[in-house]
């Protein structure tokens, strides 16, 4: 009896071992390595170091200076670049005109690549605001000289713009 519980439980543990996500055998290196230069037991990691190591700023000077800016928050709470982050905070960085909300899964030290970042954190990001639209440049042909100032109106026109390069009312 004690050998065919025995084998049950082998083959559970099996089946709870094998993580989808770390399948590819490169990716499963790197985490490993990423571990492994990882803080030890009950040491810290700066938000700036972290927020770089994740490529979530190009550089770490870039992710200090947001966190003097105020753009980086931990828990709701602004941070200066040395707060230490632990596995769990929820961190918001306001990157050009939208912001990103990643909950920490792993603390790194090193900067990493992109698929091992990704695993780092919990991406609860809302998707980034769509791009405006911007009229094509009007292009006029070579030697018909300056434009007259029915031109330059039509140009306004198709671009959207009144006088001064505010938009036109649509009642006109």
């Amino acid at each position: 009896m004690a050998s065919e519980n025995d084998d049950a439980n082998d083959e559970n543990d099996e089946n709870t071992a094998v993580d989808p996500k770390a399948v590819d055998p490169k990716v499963a290196a790197a985490i490993a390595a990423a571990e492994a230069a990882g803080p030890a037991d009950g040491a810290n990691v700066r938000i700036d170091s972290w927020i770089w190591a994740v490529r979530l700023t190009k550089t770490r000077s870039l992710g200090a200076t947001a966190c003097k800016g105020g753009h980086v928050r931990v828990n709701g709470q602004n941070v200066k670049p040395s707060h230490s982050v632990r596995i769990g905070d929820e961190v918001r960085v306001r990157q050009e005109g939208w912001e990103r909300v990643v909950i920490v899964k792993r603390l790194i030290r090193k900067r990493v690549g992109a698929p091992v970042a990704a695993q780092c954190y919990v991406d609860n990001s809302p998707p980034p605001p769509p791009r405006e639209a911007v009229a094509p440049i009007a292009i006029r042909d070579r030697g018909t000289g300056r434009p007259t100032k029915r031109d330059r109106r039509e140009l306004e026109r198709l671009r959207g713009l009144a006088e001064g390069g505010k938009p036109r009312p649509s009642g006109r």
